[in-house]
């Protein structure tokens, strides 16, 4: 590709990933006036994409927001720790290392072969929820992006026996801070691509980064391999979260089978179990004016856009 279509399509990724972001944000009112939004950042793609995007809408944003980027060093030996400093010091934003030896107690704890990630997980969460009482943060802003969500939704069915995802924004579990998730549109694609295009400071994880045979990869790679042969499943599956129907699932918590009753009237939501299911038509590739590739027309696809 010659350095002048590079640079179109690069730019076309960064409207497509600023769009999808504050999209995402005003969507879920995510950010607002005054906020103090502290963006965790690992040395993961994600992360820096997150922190990357947030800088570019904060300085076109109608608002008045602030950014405060925070590194967890969890000690993991080798760990580059002079990396992240200087590249958020390059960047000009406000930002704090933490540092925790969270990887001798998770080393500790859990056996040789079993999976850290529950146990690290909730460390690393407590300490940043520390952290960001003592910086007066008002947000928390997380990395994770349309197919970690999907992926969280699947593994909760498959071995949790729930029908449960990562939702886009809520109240942390000690109640105190909002948690957000401006990449809930994102899909990892995109991600890989835009720290292709920014040269991001990689740093791998030592500790989740390294099992190969967790079950979230395992789940990850049948996402992707659904992705590559039926384009649009992904965006499909992402606006089925969002169209919810309870009565047409099975929890009595969500919705009361045991009192309902007989009306003698006709109701457009009533049983239609007999009945096939309605699908879109399969509708003819078109042009995404972003991407400039063949994709599915997002009619099928009906996500409100602001």
């Amino acid at each position: 590709m010659n350095p002048e279509k590079l640079a179109h399509e690069n730019h076309k990724l960064e409207k497509r990933l600023c769009r999808e972001v504050g999209r995402a944000i005003v969507d879920f009112n995510m950010i607002e006036a005054g906020d103090r939004v502290m963006v965790c950042v690992s040395g993961g793609k994600d992360s820096y994409g997150l922190l990357d995007i947030l800088m570019k809408l904060q300085a076109r944003a109608p608002i008045d927001f602030e950014i405060i980027a925070v590194n967890l060093d969890q000690k993991q030996p080798g760990f580059p720790d002079h990396i992240l400093p200087e590249y958020l010091g390059r960047l000009g934003v406000k930002h704090h290392i933490e540092t925790q030896d969270t990887y001798s107690i998770v080393k500790k704890v859990i056996p040789e072969g079993k999976t850290m990630c529950s146990l690290c997980s909730r460390l690393r969460r407590g300490i940043l929820y520390r952290v960001a009482k003592e910086l007066g943060a008002t947000k928390i802003a997380l990395g994770h992006h349309r197919d970690d969500m999907l992926q969280t939704l699947f593994l909760n069915m498959f071995f949790g026996g729930k029908l449960k995802g990562m939702p886009a924004k809520l109240v942390s579990d000690n109640g105190e801070f909002m948690v957000i998730r401006p990449l809930a549109y994102v899909p990892e694609k995109d991600l890989i691509r835009w720290a292709e295009v920014r040269q991001f400071p990689i740093i791998p994880c030592t500790l989740c980064g390294s099992q190969e045979n967790l079950q979230r990869k395992q789940v990850g790679n049948l996402l992707r391999d659904w992705d590559k042969k039926f384009p649009g499943r992904l965006e499909n599956m992402l606006t089925a979260l969002q169209n919810v129907v309870p009565s047409h699932l099975m929890d009595r918590k969500l919705f009361p089978f045991e009192s309902i009753e007989v009306t003698g009237e006709a109701d457009e939501d009533g049983d239609k179990a007999f009945d096939e299911e309605p699908l879109p038509e399969p509708v003819p590739p078109t042009t995404d004016d972003e991407t400039g590739n063949e994709v599915p027309a997002r009619a099928v696809i009906p996500i409100a856009a602001h």
